[in-house]
Parts: C-alpha cells; sequence; structure tokens
C-alpha cells in the first residue's frame, strides 16, 4: 500500500513541520476511507521510506494519531486504523436503537435466546417480583453498521408484554407499543474482560476489555419493567456522563 499515490507527498517549501503534514496525510487517509477501519498502515519504515523522512518523523506523526484514538498499535502485528467508537450518554434513557440511529448508524441484532419461564432469584429481586411471576427473556448480539457492539440480555416481566414475539428489533419500542416503557432507571457499571464464549459471540478475542452495564428501568407508577445485562466492547463504546453543580 502506498499512501503517497492517493494522497500526494509533503510540501517541505512551506516550512511546517514535516511530522505534522504526514499526521494530517495519515489522518485524512483514515478520514476518506483510503484505509479502512482494522486495516493495517504500513510500517515506520515503509513510510520513512515513501515519504522520504526520518523514522523519527514517522514515529511522531503515528503517536499522536494513536494517542486520538484514530490508530492503535497491536504488540507483534502491527498499527491498525481503530475501530469508529460510540459513546453513550448516562443522562438519557435510550435503547441501543435509539442511540445506533441519533448517531448516524444503523443498528441490528442477532438472536440468542427468546424465552418466558419462572423468575429466577436474581431476576425476583431486580425486578421486584414474587416467585413464580411470569417474564419474558430476550439475548441478543447486537451490532451497529455491521460491526458488532454488545451482548445483551433482558428480562421483561409478563405485564409488560403480550408475548416473547412482540419484540422486533427493539425492546423499548414494543415496550412503548403496550404503555410499558420505562421513564427513569438505575445503572451501574463496570469494567472487566470476555470469557471465552463471550468473546466468540462477539468476533473479538478472549480477555479482550469490555464494559459490563446493568439496568434496571422503572414505569411511572414505581414497577420495574427491564432488567436488563450488556456486555460492550471496550475498543468501541465510551461512556459519558453529564455532571452539573447543584
Amino acid at each position: 500500500m502506498r499512501l503517497s499515490e492517493s494522497l500526494g507527498g509533503l510540501a517541505r517549501e512551506e516550512g511546517r513541520p514535516l511530522y505534522l503534514q504526514l499526521q494530517k496525510l495519515l489522518r485524512d487517509a483514515i478520514a476518506d476511507g483510503v484505509v479502512a477501519p482494522d486495516d493495517a498502515i504500513p510500517t515506520e519504515r515503509a513510510l520513512a521510506d515513501e515519504f522520504a523522512v526520518s523514522r523519527i518523523t514517522v514515529r511522531k506523526a503515528v503517536d499522536a494519531l494513536v494517542e486520538e484514538g484514530l490508530l492503535t498499535r497491536r504488540r507483534g502485528a502491527g498499527t491498525f486504523v481503530g475501530r469508529k467508537r460510540v459513546e453513550k450518554s448516562f443522562s438519557r434513557l435510550s435503547s441501543f436503537s435509539e442511540d445506533m440511529v441519533l448517531r448516524g448508524r444503523k443498528p441490528h441484532s442477532v438472536w440468542i435466546a427468546r424465552s418466558s419461564g419462572a423468575v429466577t432469584p436474581e431476576e425476583a429481586l431486580a425486578l421486584s417480583l414474587s416467585p413464580g411471576s411470569l417474564v419474558y427473556r430476550f439475548g441478543r448480539v447486537r451490532y451497529a453498521d455491521g460491526q458488532s457492539m454488545a451482548l445483551e440480555q433482558s428480562t421483561v416481566p409478563a405485564y409488560c408484554l403480550p408475548s416473547p414475539e412482540a419484540v422486533k428489533e427493539s425492546l423499548y419500542e414494543a415496550l412503548e407499543q403496550t404503555g410499558h416503557r420505562p421513564v427513569r432507571a438505575l445503572q451501574r457499571l463496570r469494567a472487566g474482560s470476555f470469557d471465552r464464549e463471550q468473546a466468540e459471540a462477539l468476533g473479538v478475542a478472549a480477555g479482550s476489555p469490555g464494559l459490563f452495564i446493568e439496568r434496571i428501568g422503572f414505569l411511572a407508577d414505581g414497577r420495574a419493567a427491564e432488567f436488563t445485562q450488556s456486555q460492550y466492547r471496550g475498543d468501541s463504546y465510551d461512556v459519558v456522563a453529564e455532571l452539573h453543580d447543584e
């Protein structure tokens, strides 16, 4: 791959530091799709030869893009274009599908399981249900623009939906149609890593970092309507919280 064929060379006569020019060329290559997410960029030596600069110049340009998150280094493999990250705000109660559409991305899901059954002790505690209560369970892998983003397991009391088949793409859309969409939620987040089974479902390496988010959604009358446990890819997701001084 010769980037100079698509992007041109460096303007040595303009006086701007060469590493900044190379940094801009690489950034433009990523933005214009000359190199796609997960593509490897040429090695430091190859870039130095192609643009007739020192490897120190190349390293400064690449280091800056690594810090920005546009490039990632993989030990023993090289430097690759990073995946576009998604920001999840904790200040707005929204579904995964709504988050993706809001950011101009196309969501879809692959179903792992869809079932009904008696509530488990953990679910009963989270949803404040009596032993033996009927619940519906939904397990999915969530995607955005074809990229795996998260594993999601949701449990909903049976009084919120007519049947498990009522959920198509968006759980919140189905809950809204029955008048049982949550109006507030409690969320807990922790960092962790994916085990072999989780990693295989998401197409990442076992032990990769993840963000584990647990949500309990409530109706206006105080009843619980949703208990969702999600495992988001740590390389594709950021959590953002807006804070105010009261």
